[in-house]
């Protein structure tokens, strides 16, 4: 997080990626550390103008929350939040 708030997206993706990658081969891919991984990944990918990747990514965090939170949970609406903002910026690069 704080190569992204930096600026530095290229570092803070490779690391991210990372994490997350090793995160589902620990933890597995439904493991609430996991999906904040994939969370944060998509943050990154979404800073660097890769909607599309951050969109496939936020929709796939979004159902394995839904799924092991529950629609109410805070980070599942984190999720839904992000599909949304995804969503908005892959319409207007359209």
């Amino acid at each position: 997080m704080v190569l992204s708030s930096l600026g530095d997206y290229q570092q803070a993706r490779k690391l991210q990626s990372d994490t997350f990658t090793r995160s589902r081969r620990l933890l597995g891919e439904d493991h609430p550390e996991t999906l904040a991984a994939a969370s944060r990944l998509a943050a990154d990918l979404r800073a660097m103008g890769e909607h599309q990747q951050a969109g496939a990514l936020d929709e796939d965090t979004l159902i394995r929350r839904r799924r092991v939170l529950g629609d109410g949970h805070p980070d599942t609406l984190t999720s839904a939040s992000n599909l949304a903002q995804d969503l908005r910026d892959l319409s207007e690069h359209q």
